[in-house]
């Protein structure tokens, strides 16, 4: 069931929005080389609770961390370590959420450690562009697959793959709600979008082919053929007037 947000409900998903993308914009500041993965968790963990909020992930799914930290390969899920060091020309992506007032923000970005190569840069400003293009497409009276449309579009024009195991969603009092949003399929098909949804639209990009698989810890997400992966994500509000981005510091 698709659950339509009131006008109070999407301030308060405002506000957890907030949190989120300040949380993420403090651990990508913190993103260097030599930096342990479970110090960038530290950050976003103190940051959320500092704001009378939860950590959206901690506990979720039995997960064990506040921020999913993924690292070159490693599409998403993976769990902070303080036995991780950061390397220099790293890309890390770093998946977080808050929950305030009992409604959830998520969000995701990915973070160059020193000096990336120049091919990683290209893949994470290809993602990220690509995100953008699919809010764009979030508009009263539209598909769920214009969005996919045109995310898929995007990237595979410029040489990329997109990642089909896993997908966005709705948000809101639960972190995953109805309905799915893939990064790829068709234009014009899938459920009617209206003016009170709020979605979780997060291209998972590689650099090489699709297909991924999942370690023997039961959560981090890698490549099959080791090449880099990316990941952007915003919580978005589709209104009358067109999208809206929550997840903003």
């Amino acid at each position: 069931m698709i659950v339509l947000k009131t006008d109070r409900e999407l301030s308060i998903m405002r506000e957890a929005g907030r949190i989120s993308a300040t949380a993420l914009e403090l651990v990508g500041k913190a993103v260097e080389p030599g930096v342990t993965t479970a110090e960038l968790d530290r950050i976003a963990h103190q940051y959320i609770l500092s704001q009378g909020a939860k950590p959206g992930f901690l506990g979720y799914g039995g997960f064990p961390a506040s921020a999913c930290i993924s690292i070159n390969d490693e599409v998403i899920h993976g769990i902070p370590s303080a036995k991780r060091k950061i390397k220099d020309g790293d890309i890390v992506s770093v998946d977080l959420g808050a929950v305030f007032e009992g409604y959830n923000g998520d969000n995701a970005a990915t973070f160059a450690a020193g000096t990336a190569s120049a091919s990683a840069m290209r893949l994470m400003a290809t993602t990220k562009e690509s995100l953008y293009e699919g809010i764009k497409r979030a508009v009263p009276g539209g598909r769920i697959g214009d969005i996919s449309a045109a995310i898929q579009g995007y990237v595979e024009a410029r040489g990329y793959s997109v990642v089909r195991k896993f997908v966005g969603h709705g948000i809101g009092a639960k972190l995953h709600e109805s309905p799915e949003v893939p990064n790829y399929g068709p234009e014009g098909r899938g459920i009617r979008l209206q003016a009170g949804m709020t979605l979780a639209i997060e291209p998972m990009i590689n650099e090489g082919n699709p297909n991924v698989k999942i370690l023997s810890d039961g959560w981090t997400v890698i490549t099959t053929d080791g090449k880099l992966s990316v990941h952007f994500e915003h919580t978005v509000a589709i209104t009358p007037n067109g999208p809206m981005i929550l997840t903003t510091p």
